[in-house]
């Protein structure tokens, strides 16, 4: 499925993986903190995220890092873990379509004491919408 074909005319390839990248560290970040994580489950959950991820369109490549010492103390016995906070994630993606490549990061920046979502790298354009798509035909869905 290539970007020209859901998206509107005069959004270009680049320009569409730029927001579906986006889109998959804001699912990330939004649909996965909160839940349990320790030591023992970080490995296993970053796995399921990138599983996860790796369903969604354009997607080549995925990379999910938790580092569940980041974050408040865990609690104690049956309550030894702790919450998946933005701290604890570090994930890469890297969307295609055709010859167009974004890569991106969703990872925390001491620096700002903020968990950044940023573009790592971004192809040129290959070339300009198709004119059938400036006329105005669609294509898919």
């Amino acid at each position: 499925m290539s970007a020209r074909t859901v998206h509107a005319r005069g959004v270009s390839p680049r320009d569409a993986l730029l927001f579906e990248a986006g889109i998959k560290l804001g699912g990330v970040f939004h649909q996965y903190l909160g839940i349990p994580v320790t030591r023992r489950t970080a490995a296993g959950l970053a796995r399921t995220i990138e599983h996860a991820v790796a369903l969604q369109p354009y997607v080549r490549h995925v990379r999910v890092r938790i580092d569940p010492t980041r974050g408040g103390r865990p609690g104690t016995g049956r309550f030894a873990y702790r919450y998946l906070t933005p701290e604890m994630l570090d994930v890469r993606v890297t969307l295609a379509d055709g010859p167009v490549v974004v890569r991106a990061r969703l990872a925390h920046r001491p620096d700002l004491r903020y968990t950044l979502m940023r573009v790592t790298a971004a192809s040129r354009d290959p070339a300009p919408l198709s004119s059938s798509r400036r006329r105005g035909r669609r294509r898919g869905p």
